[in-house]
């Protein structure tokens, strides 16, 4: 007999937390002392930071499916959610706005694009897709579209002023390729780049214009995964599903990065399919645990407790964890002799003063997370959920 569909699924507010405890982690990851996996590739390749971003989008392709079907079954037309989608994406794209100028708001090389803003932006795409359209069919051929148009349009199309990639200068040449040469038409004296080292002269931003369509294709994956998720099949059907196509777009990936190499700055079609088979990896072993195990009673929950808290105010606690940061970098005072400021005395005065460099960037990036998890802690404790 079928089972009947899932109303909620634990294991992706366990997903969820453990992206965002780690995005925060590596966004404040101690300074040039930390370990190679605490940060990005420097270009081409693949770090387990460069899956933080991919995979919080996947989990929010997901969640679209059991936050609109909640929605649709207490009354709520489809015009009335897409208004709500709307809206919804605006209000998280001011927030990264927000999150690009505080304190200062330096208008001249103002910010535009960013984490919360392709967030918005796939969530406003992928949202008003599923309400046009539920077929699986049609989200797979949305997302072969993109992801091979996507490769197309680096690989082959000429880049204006520079030539044709592969030929007149290499594919995938950091200054030179199609995405960087959009946002510098777009935004000039606006990108990440030139915000961070002006002595980069806007050469390209990692959340650029461009490249929120395979990253829509991120959040497509999510979608599919969410339908999967929700669909009649019996808990173990579709763990063995989960892991099925963990392994099918790992290949598929990794394969693809012969020609196409894995590149978050780019999120390149190869990059899309490889960070969501370790979603989807990290998401079986979750799913495993939850649905199919219960781990949500007795011993197990008092492991899942901190990635729930975490999952349950993620919006929020992401604001919060990028916020305090430009409060606490402004907090100037002397020790050893020097001038200096709270992650600077944390992690070179008091981590560093019995530990490696690694070990002390990490016992800053570390506290930091505990400091953010009080905020989550509360609001989880009061049953308080911020709705952005």
């Amino acid at each position: 007999m079928a089972a009947t569909p899932m109303q909620r699924v634990l294991s992706l507010d366990v997903l969820r937390g453990i992206t965002i405890a780690f995005m925060i982690m590596v966004n404040n990851n101690g300074g040039s002392g930390s370990w190679g996996f605490m940060n990005h590739a420097a270009w081409n390749g693949l770090t387990p930071t460069d899956l933080v971003f991919p995979t919080f989008v996947f989990v929010m392709g997901a969640s679209i499916v059991f936050a609109f079907e909640a929605r649709l079954s207490r009354g709520a037309t489809r015009a009335q959610l897409a208004w709500h989608t709307l809206r919804r994406a605006a209000t998280i794209f001011v927030l990264g706005l927000v999150v690009n100028g505080f304190p200062m708001f330096e208008m001249a090389h103002y910010r535009i694009y960013g984490v919360l803003q392709r967030i918005a932006v796939c969530y406003l795409a992928v949202g008003l897709f599923y309400l046009l359209d539920q077929r699986v069919s049609s989200k797979i051929a949305v997302l072969v579209a993109i992801l091979g148009g996507y490769w197309v349009l680096l690989r082959w199309v000429p880049v204006p002023g520079a030539g044709m990639p592969g030929r007149d200068f290499p594919f995938m040449d950091q200054t030179y390729n199609l995405t960087s040469w959009l946002d510098r038409l777009l935004m000039p004296h606006h990108l990440y780049l030139n915000w961070a080292d002006p002595g980069l002269h806007n050469v390209r931003d990692p959340e650029g214009l461009l490249s929120d369509l395979p990253a829509i294709g991120t959040a497509l994956l999510g979608l599919l995964t969410g339908l999967w998720l929700r669909g009649r099949k019996a808990i173990p059907a579709k763990t063995l599903g989960l892991l099925g196509a963990c392994v099918a777009c790992l290949a598929t990936g990794y394969l693809w990065s012969i020609w196409f190499p894995l590149n978050k700055n780019l999120w390149t079609s190869s990059f899309v399919l490889a960070a969501a088979g370790w979603s989807l990896a990290v998401l079986t072993l979750a799913f495993w645990a939850v649905e199919q195990r219960g781990w949500v009673k007795g011993r197990g929950r008092a492991v899942l407790w901190p990635w729930l808290v975490f999952g349950s105010n993620a919006i929020a606690i992401y604001m919060f964890s990028e916020l305090l940061p430009g409060i606490l970098d402004r907090i100037h005072f002397m020790a050893g002799g020097r001038r200096t400021n709270v992650e600077g005395w944390l992690v070179h005065d008091v981590f560093g003063s019995f530990l490696n460099p690694g070990w002390a960037a990490f016992g800053w990036s570390f506290s930091f997370v505990l400091v953010c998890f009080i905020p989550a802690w509360l609001l989880y404790r009061k049953r308080v959920f911020i709705k952005v």
